[in-house]
């Protein structure tokens, strides 16, 4: 089995590195100090198992959790942290397991166990992230092999297009293959349906335009492209623009 070590803690990677060093059937492919980090080596390291801690910078641990389960084949995930109080969270998140530090050898390859009964189903990640309450503060996507993690606060705009959603930023544009009414659902409040195929930033929404044949568009803050309000959606948006 290979595993992924992710920890901000060096002396914490090193002593599980030491225990999962002892037994036969596992490898330790990586380490890891963060949520990103943590991301690209999974991507470029393929294991079946990652061991995370939770609070660290960047991006927490159960935050990567919820991106790892995006994958087409998610690997297991084990929680490993010093605070109990996240464990609700984490199975949440679909951990196959949850250890507290200092974790004992005997209690670590219990949770190695359950690894190795898990079916490795995909998460249902984004569902369980919008049902526990929490979101997500980047979207994953892969550009030419690599992992782009775009900060939702900088997201300008979300436009559904076949079987994909384009996420357009000051920085450009990804592709992303998570469903619009989903990205709907877990960033309530911070984005505004346009259109059957379009969410706007709220926080980016400067205005309505008509043009001459009098279809009406949505003015996005730094976007010069024309985003076009369905009349769906024309009463809440004329009302959100009032208040602007």
């Amino acid at each position: 089995m290979k595993v992924l070590l992710v920890d901000d803690e060096p002396l914490a990677r090193e002593r599980l590195a030491t225990m999962l060093g002892e037994l036969a059937d596992i490898e330790v492919v990586g380490h890891a100090a963060n949520g990103r980090d943590a991301l690209d080596a999974v991507a470029r390291l393929q294991p079946d198992l990652v061991v995370l801690d939770i609070r660290m910078p960047v991006m927490d641990g159960l935050e990567a959790a919820r991106h790892l389960g995006l994958m087409e084949t998610p690997p297991g995930v084990i929680f490993c942290t010093a605070f109990e109080d996240h464990a609700l969270a984490a199975f949440e998140a679909n951990a196959v397991d949850y250890l507290v530090k200092p974790v004992r050898s005997e209690r670590l390859q219990a949770a190695l166990a359950k690894v190795r009964r898990w079916s490795g189903e995909k998460a249902r990640s984004v569902e369980n992230a919008i049902d526990s309450g929490r979101r997500r503060t980047h979207l994953c996507a892969r550009v030419r092999g690599s992992l782009v993690l775009v900060p939702v606060a900088e997201i300008d705009y979300l436009l559904a297009e076949d079987k994909y959603v384009i996420v357009h930023s000051a920085k450009g544009e990804v592709l992303i293959e998570e469903p619009l009414k989903a990205l709907e659902d877990e960033f309530e409040g911070r984005f505004v349906r346009i259109h059957r195929n379009c969410l706007v930033a709220l926080a980016k929404l400067a205005g309505l335009t008509r043009a001459p044949d009098g279809r009406l568009f949505a003015n996005v803050d730094g976007v010069a492209t024309a985003l076009e309000v369905s009349r769906r959606n024309l009463p809440l948006l004329r009302k959100l623009v009032r208040t602007l």
